[in-house]
């Protein structure tokens, strides 16, 4: 098929009257008596508990038991109770929509055609794995370990462990057996599911095989591999094998605090952050997805992910909560094959990581595909730049980017864009409805560029870490007697109210849209021969765009190997231990690293050294 004739690049997008008069934001601003969006947004924070109250009968949550009070404070600001009283299974608010409409696409072997699973389809699907969990002796509370690609039995399988009263811990299926292994001993998993093979592209990856090294719990294995059998550990089971015919469960009534998911979130320690979400927590993605990215009942949303990262449960809840359609594609969206099912799928909403636009636009991939069905898209999990934005829009005829910060601590984004703001390449318009920030300097002091700190309460804002003091981690490091929330993003507030995020304040990094403390990385590369200590940093590229990785390195060798020799040894640790996607930019040998008089290494010093590819001085 011949491509339309595209326009040229734009960096500005500018809604116009009838585009903004069908969104979602207009239509309640006008069910609210609202005149602007700038009227939404304050009264959003000015009475959240209303707020949070018109989203519920908006978004129709389904409760089987009604709240007494939508948000309690009396343990404080820091510990909000949200629906106290309140019993309901979010997975009921999933299925709101009508039972033949098509609640996901996905694509056929010849990655041409599309297949349909509807709402009536997914959700006796959904109740198969809650009858199999049952006969397999998983009780209310237990934890299930999922390891899958995004395909439609992950999604029903994510559903029925959830409403089946237990939770789903989140592993993503590019980690090393050690950072699987990891996982499911913080999360106590008590069953692993997962897929023999994953494919990117035209390649398979053994997915099976990797997490048995990591010494699983008994596991229930995908079979999709049709060249030969699979051969599994004694006591695991195929998924047919663990699928029982019963196709009628009644999900299980819950407390709103009751943990649905694990979810994992890097700090600057070499252990991951154990975040639990619980039944509230998707309302937030829901009505994210709602406001900020517009989804209506029908529209069709695609985002490249899995259920290992935050974005791949967001899409679950942003999309069945709205009666919409997800376009799921399990494989490499770097190939013109993914482009062309965005094109048949009629994506309407389709999210992006900027470092995926700069493969599209570097190869040319979407040079001849239609996406004129988008409406809109959304970017996350690492900075963009301007050129890679102007690009993307030109795709879809200069449709508008909302870009969209947040975690998974937050459920959500926390600053974003909306279809009825004037959108500019790489830049955020608002922050999200119901939430509201500081911009504070290095000395504590309101700012236009700085770090940022969460004000005030919301659904979706973690309570509790499994493995950390969650006070310690998000309260301890503000300002004190301020109540502030800590993030760790720096900003920058534009003129005109648009704000640019300019990375990471702490020692975590966003590599590849994956957020990793510097100390899991220097734990990994510090176990190699002759290698005394190390550093790990990233530094922001001059055109902006995705992270890049230096490594420090002090040796214990008068005799040090090539640079080319020892990146590739330390590559190849990061690849066995930690994971795959996580690439080196740059490696320097120093005699020693720079640290402070209370031995801490300097890392804003070997940063400002890499920016400017030089050798620090000690």
């Amino acid at each position: 098929m011949a491509s339309p004739e595209k326009p040229p690049a734009r960096s500005t997008w500018i809604p116009t009257a009838d585009e903004i008069a069908a969104t979602n934001i207009a239509v309640a601003c006008s069910q609210l008596g609202l005149k602007s969006y700038d009227e939404l947004y304050r009264w959003s924070i000015d009475d959240r508990s209303r707020y949070w109250q018109f989203i519920i009968q908006r978004l129709k949550i389904h409760l089987d038991h009604p709240y007494s009070r939508i948000l309690d404070l009396a343990n404080g600001i820091q510990h909000p109770q949200w629906l106290t009283g309140a019993k309901l299974n979010i997975v009921n608010s999933c299925f709101n929509g009508e039972c033949d409409r098509p609640a996901i696409y996905w694509p056929r072997k010849d990655r041409e055609e599309l297949n349909t699973t509807t709402y009536g389809q997914l959700a006796v699907l959904a109740n198969r794995v809650s009858n199999g969990l049952a006969t397999m002796g998983v009780c209310r509370g237990d934890t299930i370990a999922i390891m899958m690609p995004m395909n439609t039995e992950s999604v029903a399988l994510y559903l029925g462990v959830i409403q089946a009263g237990c939770a789903v811990v989140s592993i993503a299926d590019s980690f090393a057996p050690d950072q699987i292994a990891m996982r499911l001993r913080i999360a106590a998993a008590r069953l692993l599911f997962t897929q023999d093979f994953v494919s990117y592209g035209k390649k398979k990856h053994p997915l099976y095989a990797r997490t048995a090294d990591a010494d699983p719990p008994d596991t229930v294995v995908l079979l999709t591999n049709t060249e030969g059998k699979t051969p599994l550990r004694n006591g695991d089971l195929t998924w047919e094998q663990f699928l029982p015919d019963n196709e009628q469960y009644i999900p299980m009534a819950c407390g709103p605090n009751d943990t649905i998911n694990i979810l994992f979130s890097s700090g600057t320690t070499d252990e991951p952050k154990a975040i639990p979400w619980n039944h509230t927590t998707p309302i937030k993605c829901a009505a994210d997805g709602h406001f900020h990215h517009d989804i209506q009942p029908g529209d069709v949303t695609c985002w490249p992910t899995n259920l290992g990262w935050m974005m791949g449960p967001w899409l679950i809840f942003a999309t069945l909560i709205n009666r919409g359609t997800m376009a799921i594609y399990d494989s490499a969206a770097t190939e013109p094959s993914f482009g062309r099912f965005v094109q048949n799928a009629r994506v309407n909403m389709l999210g992006v990581v900027p470092s995926l636009v700069r493969s599209w636009r570097d190869n040319q991939t979407m040079a001849e595909i239609d996406w004129s069905a988008i409406k809109l898209f959304s970017s996350t999990g690492e900075c963009s730049n301007t050129q890679d934005m102007k690009f993307l829009m030109s795709l879809a005829d200069n449709r508008p980017v909302i870009e969209y910060c947040g975690g998974t601590e937050i459920g959500g984004g926390y600053i974003t864009g909306t279809p009825v703001q004037t959108a500019i390449a790489a830049t955020f318009s608002t922050p999200a409805l119901g939430m509201s920030f500081r911009v504070l300097d290095s000395e504590g002091s309101a700012s236009t560029k700085g770090e940022v700190f969460i004000d005030g309460p919301s659904i979706g804002l973690s309570t509790q870490l499994l493995n950390r003091d969650h006070d310690q981690v998000y309260f301890k490091p503000a300002p004190s007697g301020t109540n502030l929330r800590c993030h760790g993003d720096q900003i920058e507030c534009l003129p005109g109210g648009y704000y640019r995020v300019l990375g990471r304040a702490d020692d975590t990094m966003n590599l590849g849209g994956i957020k990793i403390g510097s100390a899991e990385i220097e734990s990994v590369l510090c176990n190699i021969d002759n290698i005394c200590e190390t550093a790990a940093i990233s530094i922001n590229p001059p055109d902006g765009g995705p992270e890049h990785l230096v490594i420090y390195v002090v040796l214990d060798t008068i005799h040090p190997p090539p640079i080319d020799q020892l990146t590739t040894q330390l590559q190849q640790a990061i690849r066995t231990h930690l994971n795959p996607l996580f690439k080196i930019h740059r490696v320097h040998v120093l005699d020693q690293l720079p640290r402070t008089v209370s031995n801490k290494v300097m890392r804003r010093k070997l940063r400002h050294a890499a920016h400017l590819n030089i050798v620090p001085t000690i």
